[in-house]
């Protein structure tokens, strides 16, 4: 798997998972007896790398394997490393080492400055895990870290379960749209965009009904977050986690959101004013303007007032020529070319995924993409982008290529026609294929810096950026064929398609600002006023402006 030679077999995790920790306990011995010096943090990043290089994978593997077996076995890995860099974070002796280089000023203002801020970050990470507390205290710190990633990784795989409801409940007409289990039906998602408003309805109602032991991880969730934050010394769990990026704390989120939403406020009440009339026109017994009404009436808006029915788009974007776009976007605008690549037996885990090269015209292979394009059972339904690898400067002067996996969920083709994007399924494409392209061309020395590993809300810039390239006719023009008739997508088509994109933005905007202050309040102070779902409640009417439902 990844052509890790171990991975041929779950087992295979088992005995890379010991290889890294013994490599890592070599590292850390190491570390302590290295005089201060360049070297430190050369063997401090090494010591990163064999970590993340089983725990990235296994990060990877453990949602999106077909196979159970070795889902179960990278669970474990993530689980295992995991709570040795927790460790490695409150190691006192490991820590000076690094202290004694970062007093040593005569050394420090000899480093490069990329050398002195990686040594600066891995110090970081050491006071954020508690590593001035006493040794109880570390101690208590290491496992509060090991319960939170359990209860993540709990909360998050409760997050797709479908809920079951007896069909008996629904009305008949509107049955067949959920999966039919005995006298069950099963309700796996929101049905966002079917156009009968029952349907959505019944979804919403159903999927996020209360969950008692949902309920219970979240709430221990953020309980343990902010003792965590607590006894390594900050106010809140948000100060611990803003610290570090762009926005440094909660109080210039706050004010951020706050200016954002004022300034937003008239626009989206335009927009759900807009939205109820085209409820109303279109089921006029039902004219309120609901949370589950949202995404859709938004579509339907969108499509009315530029005619922009995705199957009209989806002929002119097959995957063929997205992919031919975004090659002749990246030659021209960074002198890269992909070239797909021969993969070896065992390599992929399903025979549908793709391994791409990524070939700068001058400094040569730059890293391997590995595209998981397609629908597949039990695949979650999530766009995004994985490390499985980070690149650095080896000891022996090679540079260690990225390795970073592409995953979307993308119809398959059929007999008749290659898979064909909608407008938003390409958006999506390039989106991810910015986050790869960081991977790739953030070449650093360290791998602790490497391409996305960057601040989070800076990890983010140039995947939105390639939005704006997916949205523009200079760049659409070159690559939108007719499948069948290689004609190019018309202008005109291309500008209603940008134009389009302008409906309702400020109303799906408003709502990632919900988003953000609802995570922004779980993570303040605490312990909480009310529970978590009262809290939603009142900053959902007072945030989204859309009513509250019941019992969600």
């Amino acid at each position: 798997l990844f052509g890790v030679p171990e991975l041929s077999c779950p087992e295979g995790f088992q005995e890379a998972q010991d290889k890294a920790l013994q490599e890592s306990e070599e590292l850390v011995q190491k570390a302590c007896s290295t005089p201060p010096g360049p070297e430190t943090v050369r063997i401090f990043d090494q010591l990163s790398d064999s970590l993340c290089r089983v725990a990235d994978l296994a990060d990877f593997v453990k949602i999106a394997h077909p196979d159970f077996a070795f889902r179960e076995a990278a669970e474990e890995a993530c689980r295992t490393i995991g709570t040795v860099v927790e460790k490695l974070n409150t190691d006192v002796e490991l820590c000076q080492s690094l202290r004694r280089l970062l007093a040593d000023e005569t050394v420090m203002s000899s480093l490069d400055p990329e050398t002195r801020r990686v040594a600066e970050l891995f110090m970081f990470d050491f006071e954020i895990s508690g590593i001035h507390l006493d040794e109880e205290k570390r101690k208590k710190a290491v496992n509060l870290n090991v319960r939170i990633l359990d209860l993540c990784n709990e909360f998050l795989t409760g997050t797709h379960v479908p809920n079951k409801i007896d069909k008996y409940v629904l009305p008949e007409h509107i049955r067949y749209n959920f999966t039919a289990e005995g006298n069950c039906l099963q309700v796996a998602g929101l049905h966002a965009d079917c156009p009968d408003d029952l349907v959505r309805e019944a979804a919403y109602k159903i999927f996020l009904y209360p969950n008692a032991e949902q309920l219970s991880r979240l709430e221990e969730l953020l309980a343990s977050r902010n003792s965590l934050a607590q006894l390594v010394g900050y106010d809140t769990f948000a100060h611990r986690a803003l610290q570090g990026t762009m926005a440094k704390n909660p109080e210039t989120v706050r004010q951020f959101l706050e200016k954002l939403s004022e300034q937003l406020s008239k626009r989206t009440q335009k927009d759900f004013e807009m939205m109820t009339k085209m409820k109303m026109k279109l089921n006029p017994q039902h004219s309120k303007l609901m949370p589950w009404d949202h995404p859709y009436y938004s579509g339907v808006l969108r499509a009315e007032r530029y005619n922009i029915d995705p199957g009209l788009y989806c002929p002119f974007f097959s995957l063929g020529a997205c992919m031919e776009g975004l090659n002749s976007l990246f030659s021209q605008l960074l002198g890269i070319s992909l070239y797909a690549e021969q993969t070896q037996r065992g390599e992929v885990w399903s025979e549908d995924v793709r391994k791409l090269a990524v070939v700068h015209e001058t400094e040569g292979l730059l890293g391997y993409i590995y595209c998981d394009f397609f629908q597949r059972p039990d695949k979650p339904h999530q766009d995004c982008h994985f490390t499985v690898r980070g690149g650095r400067l080896r000891e022996n002067g090679e540079y260690q290529l990225p390795v970073v996996v592409l995953m979307l969920s993308l119809p398959p083709s059929t007999r008749s026609a290659p898979t064909l994007l909608s407008p938003g399924m390409m958006e999506n494409l390039f989106h991810e294929m910015g986050h790869a392209m960081h991977s790739m061309l953030g070449r650093t020395r360290y791998q602790h810096v490497t391409g996305t590993r960057c601040a989070t809300d800076f990890a983010e810039v140039p995947s939105i950026l390639m939005e704006y390239f997916a949205n523009d006719y200079r760049v659409v023009n070159q690559f939108a064929r007719h499948y069948k008739t290689g004609q190019p997508l018309p202008k005109n088509m291309v500008s209603r398609l940008c134009e389009s994109k302008k409906v309702c933005a400020a109303a799906d905007m408003q709502l990632q600002v919900f988003y953000a202050a609802l995570d922004q309040i779980y993570h303040g102070k605490h312990p909480l006023k009310k529970s978590t779902t009262e809290i939603l409640k009142e900053t959902q009417e007072k945030v989204y402006g859309l009513p509250y439902v019941p019992n969600t």
